[in-house]
């Protein structure tokens, strides 16, 4: 029983009493003010390669190539701050506050400057005199219990250039020859392999690492195979000292989520908040209109009682509490327990591009979307949930299509209003955006009050360029009945010629919108996920060579969800 209690943390809406009602909740990708790109006449979004660290009592968050910075009171709500006194249009950028001082680096092909101030909220960063003597890519900054401070880099897909680390003294500078820390083994682990499932035999990048230490012992993380897959994980290795050797854990990837609306869970950073708790932010793909059209995640995380580190992505893009206390992640779970409504429900529009159709906007996933043939006041795009529903919170996610905005371009903000209706006809608005003035595009609104409801509408009242389009417009509350049965017979199949391979297959159950598939490489740590809409199998090819390996599967619907009670090993 103990066993099956752990494996469900996540689950079931009886998980959400233990939270107090009056913490909000989020909902991935977080809902930032992505900035505009513009590469060979194409316009896209882009966040990616993300840092958070604690300045003073408030969170401040760095990405790539967003024209500056953010920083937050709860990891909710986010100002930004555009800044010219960086590099700030580099990949990859990492930053440490040391005492009253913080340092930042990007990436670069030469030889790296270090920026310092003292006051991260002001735009009057200072380049610091003396260059590293080599150039660093994917740089991440630690320092130790005893002050010491290191530096680690790499990103690359060649045996010749694995990633590694220097100690820096006092003026940021390395005092010790860079060690080679992780090479690259996509023969043995095969989550290392490029595509979309891991499909091509060859080194994937080994990029973006990252330092924790936890109990004395230093957690070394890193993200493969590229940026632009769903499979982009992080994996870690662990070792007694900063500079290794190093020790491959082989429940990596330990931050994985290759289904789901927006998929890609890897090169991140791993903080603890005002309370305690660790986090894991991330990269996730679109990967559409451009190979770095990408967005943020953000993952509770946490190391067990042997030390293993977890990220939570199973049910990694639905409503999420922002806790504020530590949580104990062996009685409590930040998943609100609010199921998604929308899937795959009757849509219909005030009109629709040829390739673009409303359907698109609730398939559950962010590389199709929906386009009205405007961006005229008054379009709007409406969906029949089939029954009546309570719905707590929707999220809007505006796809901009035929866009031609840039990273200079201003007032880019979307208005717009919800409606609910019980019979199609007549409507009452639920969230009135039609003032709003912040770039949102990612809305996610929690009603303050929830509402019963059957159909719900989408109308717009401004675009700030091309026309009205959604990748989702999702819906989430919960429906009175009964959970899909539980999945108790189901096989896993390893390849013997290529054991980083397996096939599992199950039962469909009518009941069901979809399912997660839980492994791990203990029986009572099934901590990886993958989720599944409108199949029974899956092939898996991120697997660890001649690793024992356990499942369970879940199935879950608008009710809720059922955890699997059944596990088998492979």
């Amino acid at each position: 029983m103990k066993k099956i209690l752990f494996l469900s943390l996540i689950l079931l809406v009886f998980i959400s009493s233990e939270i107090p009602e009056k913490e909000k909740t989020y909902c991935n990708p977080m809902n930032l003010n992505y900035r505009f790109q513009f590469t060979t006449g194409t316009s896209y979004r882009e966040a990616a390669d993300p840092v958070i660290t604690m300045y003073r009592g408030k969170y401040f968050l760095y990405a790539s190539h967003s024209g500056g910075y953010w920083f937050s009171d709860d990891m909710l709500n986010w100002n930004y701050l555009p800044i010219k006194t960086l590099p700030i249009e580099d990949y990859a950028p990492d930053v440490i506050t040391i005492n009253d001082t913080t340092y930042y680096i990007g990436s670069s092909a030469v030889k790296n400057f270090i920026y310092l101030t003292t006051n991260p909220f002001e735009d009057n960063w200072i380049k610091m005199e003396k260059s590293l003597p080599f150039a660093v890519w994917d740089p991440h900054f630690f320092r130790d219990d005893d002050g010491k401070v290191y530096l680690y880099w790499g990103c690359s897909n060649m045996d010749n250039q694995p990633i590694r680390g220097v100690r820096l003294d006092s003026k940021m500078q390395p005092v010790t020859e860079p060690a080679v820390l992780i090479k690259h083994n996509p023969k043995v682990y095969g989550w290392e392999n490029p595509g979309e499932h891991n499909e091509t035999d060859r080194n994937g990048y080994n990029e973006g690492s990252w330092m924790t230490k936890y109990n004395n012992r230093y957690y070394l993380q890193y993200a493969s195979p590229g940026t632009e897959f769903k499979v982009y994980a992080d994996g870690v290795y662990t070792s007694d000292s900063p500079l290794g050797p190093y020790k491959y854990e082989t429940y990596s990837p330990f931050s994985y989520k290759p289904g789901g609306f927006i998929a890609g869970a890897g090169h991140s950073s791993t903080f603890q908040d005002k309370y305690a708790n660790y986090w894991h932010v991330s990269s996730m793909t679109i990967s559409k209109r451009h190979i770095f059209e990408r967005r943020l995640g953000l993952f509770p995380a946490a190391f067990d009682r042997d030390g293993v580190l977890r990220t939570f992505t199973s049910f990694g893009d639905y409503p999420t509490i922002m806790p504020d206390h530590k949580i104990d992640f062996e009685k409590e779970s930040l998943f609100r327990g609010w199921m998604l409504l929308s899937f795959k429900k009757k849509a219909s529009a005030s009109s629709s591009m040829d390739n673009f159709q409303a359907g698109n906007a609730f398939d559950e996933d962010i590389r199709t979307w929906w386009s009205a043939n405007s961006g005229n006041a008054g379009e709007w795009l409406s969906v029949d949930l089939g029954y009546r529903a309570t719905v707590y919170a929707v999220q809007v996610n505006f796809a901009d299509n035929e866009s031609q905005l840039k990273p200079d371009s201003r007032n880019i903000y979307y208005c717009y209003r919800i409606m609910a209706s019980n019979d199609g006809n007549s409507w009452k608005v639920i969230a009135d955006k039609s003032k709003n003035t912040k770039d949102a595009c990612h809305d996610y609104i929690e009603l303050d009050r929830p509402v019963t409801s059957k159909y719900i509408k989408l109308e717009n009242v401004r675009v700030p360029d091309g026309k009205f389009s959604v990748y989702d417009l999702r819906v989430f509350g919960l429906k009175k009945g009964k959970t899909p049965g539980a999945i108790t017979d189901f096989k896993v199949i390893r390849d013997e010629s290529d054991t980083r391979k397996a096939s599992i297959e199950w039962p469909a159950d009518p009941e069901a919108t979809g399912y997660v598939v839980n492994y791990g490489t203990y029986n009572n740590k099934l901590y990886s996920s993958i989720m599944i809409y409108d199949n029974n199998s899956l092939t898996f090819t991120g697997l660890n060579r001649d690793v024992t390996y356990w499942f369970s599967i879940d199935a879950f619907n608008e009710s809720g969800i059922t955890g699997g009670t059944r596990i088998i090993s492979r």
